[in-house]
């Protein structure tokens, strides 16, 4: 499905969300207060668009790994660090299993994860993976959709999820499927406590869920030990 998404993936993304996204993305890479010389690890990278990210901050990452298991979403990703020399050699995009992460105990400074840890099978088994990559004291920084809970504003919002979002992104993207798994999967995802409760049993401290945008998404934070 993502596969089938992928040439017009980032179009939707800044569409459905009005641009906002960039604006989630800075506030993720914000929270793991770079200093330039870290090495980051962009998991369910997508198009890269977080990866990137991290790799254009002001510091930036000194080394950026993506990993997703889309090959075709990775493959508009590479288009990306082609027309970007200096951006090609900080940032490397890598197929493989958020489960099975495929690099070394201990070897990056931070993990970041944008709206791709609910469509992991194994959640827990992610989240365990990501504190065995970090090191110790590494900066975890994962957004999520999830429902607002102010009464008035979920049922505008669920409204818009169900029935505008869907018929908008299956006229662009021309497939049926993929936006109506968006607001199923974002109904069936574990909520902030649970969530929250799941990075705790993983190993993670310091841990915070932190609305933005009305509660519409969530930036969980946390420190891995």
């Amino acid at each position: 499905m993502f596969d089938a998404i992928a040439g017009r993936y980032d179009l939707l993304n800044h569409l459905l969300s009005a641009g906002i996204d960039r604006r989630w993305r800075r506030r993720a890479i914000q929270s793991l207060q770079l200093t330039g010389r870290e090495r980051v690890l962009d998991l369910c990278t997508g198009t890269a668009d977080l990866a990137i990210a991290a790799a254009r901050a002001h510091p930036g990452a000194a080394r950026v790994v993506g990993v997703d298991f889309a090959g075709a979403m990775l493959g508009v990703g590479k288009k990306k660090l082609e027309r970007d020399r200096p951006l090609r050699d900080r940032v490397a995009l890598v197929r493989g299993d958020a489960t099975r992460i495929p690099l070394v105990d201990r070897s990056v400074d931070a993990v970041t994860i944008a709206f791709g840890i609910r469509n992991v099978d194994e959640v827990a088994a992610a989240c365990r993976e990501m504190r065995r990559v970090l090191r110790r004291g590494g900066r975890l920084a994962i957004l999520e959709f999830a429902v607002p809970t102010v009464p008035g504003l979920s049922r505008l919002y669920l409204g818009y999820l169900h029935h505008v979002l869907p018929r908008i992104g299956r006229a662009v993207s021309r497939h049926n499927a993929a936006y109506g798994y968006l607001p199923a999967s974002i109904g069936a995802f574990s909520s902030p406590d649970e969530f929250v409760k799941i990075l705790r049993d993983a190993g993670f401290s310091s841990i915070s869920a932190n609305g933005l945008t009305f509660g519409s998404v969530i930036l969980y934070t946390a420190v891995s030990t």
